[in-house]
């Protein structure tokens, strides 16, 4: 029989080797440029999503023209040939002003700024020839203060215009676009402030019921330790690949914490809910040996249940697409470090909890039997 609690030391030395340099680059976030790197839903800016009728155009070729007009630009391919872009918030699509943004109408059905072979000439108010000579193509004022998502008219004036018409330049013209939204400092800090209570009260909450559930705080503790544990894996995880990599965490990171936050107390609740049946069922065995006996009772079906979610998120995290990568991503690391902690962290903290509340209540604490060796013959 395996002694997982006999080992646990050893569990936690690897605890300890998986969330000290994760949490190192966390604390690197405020002060440096390494660390955790955020998307516009927390820094504030602009998110575009074009497509060009010249389908070799590389995200890295957008970049560039984006740097020569003095912005700094990300761009990842996302699909059926678009770039999504995501810069600073540019003057002329703030979120909480009510200017109007001036954008073109596209001739209906085209989803063109220009014709195909044309390009704007720079500094043009127009994106394309056509665009100026038809009177559905003339600048206009939007509706809206901002541009809204799913937003098809292409930009002609502004910082953005001058983007646009830079782009067609260089690298042809924009067949389509997507999408045009902006987000604002005020918005983006509220993201920040409502997903931080969105995990504390969970967290809260899981606490509190399952101290609750099972009668007894250090049940509701420990478990909040491995959530914890998990939480700084998955950051962790991220800080270090956004310090080296440039990976982003956005508004579907939370989500996936959140999701991982429930899978690891579920995991968590099933070893717990075996200790405490054993308890009854074998009481004056000592703690340690409860313990164990109930993780191994429960070990194949965390592994199988766990094994099962790991599988369907490696195909997504595979075939999924850029778009929903980083949030698989995410999901993979907090479901395996999740299925880890319920076992290996939140049961031998318990055992050690209650061997130490025992001591210092002067309790006779009940040790193993020592295997007895056998004299050779």
């Amino acid at each position: 029989m395996f002694d997982v609690i006999g080992k646990r030391r050893w569990f936690y030395i690897f605890s300890l080797v998986i969330t000290i340099p994760g949490l190192f680059f966390i604390l690197l976030t405020p002060t440096t440029d390494a660390g955790l790197q955020f998307t516009i839903d927390y820094t504030g800016g602009t998110r575009w999503e074009i497509r060009f009728e010249d389908s070799a155009v590389t995200p890295e070729q957008v970049k560039a023209v984006f740097a020569q007009q003095g912005l700094e630009a990300t761009a990842l391919t996302t699909g059926s040939g678009f770039i999504e872009i995501k810069t600073e918030q540019i003057v002329g699509l703030q979120v909480n002003t009510p200017e109007a943004t001036p954008v073109a109408t596209l001739p209906t059905g085209s989803g063109s700024a220009a014709p195909s072979g044309s390009a704007a000439p720079s500094g043009s108010a127009a994106a394309s020839p056509s665009a100026s000579a038809s009177p559905s193509a003339s600048a206009s004022p939007s509706a809206s203060p901002s541009a809204a998502p799913g937003n098809t008219q292409i930009p002609t004036e502004g910082k953005l215009g001058e983007v646009a018409t830079a782009l067609q330049a260089q690298l042809g013209p924009i067949a389509e676009q997507r999408s045009l939204t902006t987000i604002g400092a005020v918005v983006s800090s509220d993201l920040i402030s409502q997903a931080i209570i969105l995990i504390i009260v969970g967290s809260v909450g899981i606490l509190l019921w399952i101290t609750y559930r099972f009668r007894d705080v250090k049940f509701g503790v420990t478990a909040l330790i491995a959530l914890l544990h998990d939480v700084i894996v998955v950051v962790g995880t991220f800080a270090i690949l956004g310090t080296f990599f440039n990976v982003e965490i956005d508004a579907l990171f939370v989500t996936a914490m959140l999701t991982v936050i429930g899978f690891s107390v579920h995991d968590t609740i099933v070893v717990f809910d075996r200790v405490r049946e054993n308890k009854a069922r074998h009481a004056g065995e000592p703690i340690d040996a409860i313990v164990n006996h109930s993780i191994l009772q429960t070990f194949a079906r965390s592994i199988m249940t766990s094994l099962t979610v790991v599988l369907t998120l490696l195909a997504l995290f595979l075939f999924g697409g850029a778009a929903i990568s980083d949030f698989i991503l995410a999901l993979l690391v907090g479901i395996v470090s999740g299925t880890y902690s319920s076992i290996f962290v939140a049961s031998p903290l318990l055992v050690d909890w209650q061997l130490w509340d025992d001591r210092r209540h002067g309790r006779l604490v009940t040790t193993r039997a020592p295997r007895v060796r056998r004299p050779a013959s």
